[in-house]
């Protein structure tokens, strides 16, 4: 089974326009909600690959219990931790070819909530084969509670996806997860230089000390691929060119092929085509999260992985 952790869940509101005044009244005729969050995104492309899934995460209010109804619709199972704050509201204004985006910060989490979702946490972990953190970490948390939830975690693999100060502190802890996946702009801030997508600057910056004790390292390079080290390996991942229609959620995509192939033992070049596959599937939809299996085939077939 795959335990996904969404610690900053939300509600997503999308109001399209055809055009957007600034203070005057605008009307919207076709309001979409979706259930969001980089983990949640990941959850949904895990149940469409028919994976055994749970989600779990912090809600709260009336928000957070529609995250659990939209979930029960879709035979989602959930085992969230429910606390007095408020789940969030993420609104996107879609005008005139241009997106408009107002992300509430989220609930304010208190010590006693943190101490009793890391309980929470630990008897989920031990039902669970491979374990996906992802996204930002909501208000009252320390900087360092992503390194309590993998401490919590062992042994288990537990694959981040966060960026930032965040996983800038998992690196440095003891703890360390077994994946992470930055972008080519998250690497260049964790190293504090910049990276380009030539294969002997990412050899070189994935050989970095920071790195040490972790598994696997996924570079996504959006159009260009990805670059990914090993057990003191590395591969270039080619990607066939495709025209996106929405690459959001594209990395959270990513990551759920990554765990289905883990989760299963698949060989290295089996989890790298699987995780970029998804990755380009769900940029080929609208819809955030998710995919068109019937590509799955043509696509794979023209993704090259090089040991270089």
């Amino acid at each position: 089974m795959i335990l996904t952790i969404t610690m900053n869940p939300s509600i997503d509101v999308s109001y399209p326009l055809t055009e957007f005044s600034l203070d005057a009244v605008n009307r919207v005729k076709n309001v979409k909600k979706t259930v969001g969050g980089k983990g949640l995104n990941v959850t949904r492309i895990l149940k469409q690959l028919d994976a055994e899934v749970m989600a779990s995460g912090l809600i709260g209010g009336v928000l957070g219990e529609e995250i659990k109804e939209r979930l029960t619709q879709d035979n989602i199972l959930h085992e969230f931790l429910s606390i007095k704050s408020e789940t969030r509201n993420c609104i996107a204004i879609l005008h005139e070819g241009q997106q408009t985006e107002i992300l509430e910060s989220g609930p304010i989490v208190s010590t006693q909530e943190a101490s009793d979702f890391l309980n929470h946490l630990g008897k989920l972990a031990v039902k669970a084969d491979v374990i996906c953190f992802s996204g930002s970490l909501p208000q009252g948390l320390p900087i360092d509670f992503y390194q309590q939830m993998i401490q919590v975690c062992r042994p288990k693999p537990v694959m981040l996806d966060c960026s930032g100060e965040a996983l800038m502190t998992v690196l440095k802890g003891e703890s360390k997860p077994y994946l992470i996946k930055p972008n080519i702009q998250e690497l260049a801030e964790l190293l504090d230089q910049p990276i380009t997508t030539d294969v002997k600057q990412l050899k070189v910056a994935l050989s970095d000390p920071l790195f040490a004790g972790i598994d696997w390292v996924v570079v996504s390079m959006g159009r260009k691929g990805a670059f990914a080290k090993h057990s003191n390996r590395f591969y270039h991942v080619m990607i066939p060119s495709i025209k996106a229609v929405n690459p959001v959620g594209s990395g959270d995509a990513m990551l759920a092929g990554l765990a289905v192939a883990i989760e299963k033992e698949k060989s290295v070049d089996v989890v790298l085509k699987q995780g970029n596959v998804l990755g380009i599937l769900n940029a080929q939809e609208e819809t955030t999260g998710y995919i068109e299996l019937g590509n799955y085939h043509t696509l794979i077939k023209q993704i090259q992985i090089k040991e270089v």
